[in-house]
């Protein structure tokens, strides 16, 4: 399973930049992204910035690892994905045009 870490740029040298995220800073790689500003919010994995978020994102999906360590250390994950429970589910757009229009299969 990949897992995509928020983490907050500090500062910026070319295609390089020192972010910080929950478990500390890091240098993390911006060829996916070009230059960003410090102060932006980006979604990384595995030392790359893949996406710039925003700060809500970034404090949601932090809320939800935050559960998933809660969870896989025995305890509850607690209000972590409240966001989620409280719209319940939704298929991917592509998926739910094909319910609208009828289609069963791929």
């Amino acid at each position: 399973m990949c897992v995509g870490v928020p983490m907050q740029i500090l500062s910026v040298t070319g295609l390089a930049a020192e972010a910080r995220g929950d478990e500390g800073t890091a240098i993390i790689d911006l060829s996916l992204t070009g230059p960003l500003a410090p102060g932006t919010w980006v979604l990384t994995h595995l030392g790359t910035a893949r996406a710039e978020i925003g700060e809500q994102e970034a404090q949601q999906i932090n809320a939800a690892l935050a559960g998933l360590r809660l969870v896989m250390a025995g305890g509850t994950a607690g209000d972590a994905f409240a966001d989620i429970e409280a719209r319940g589910p939704q298929l991917p757009p592509h998926l739910q045009a094909a319910l609208e229009r009828g289609q069963k299969t791929g």
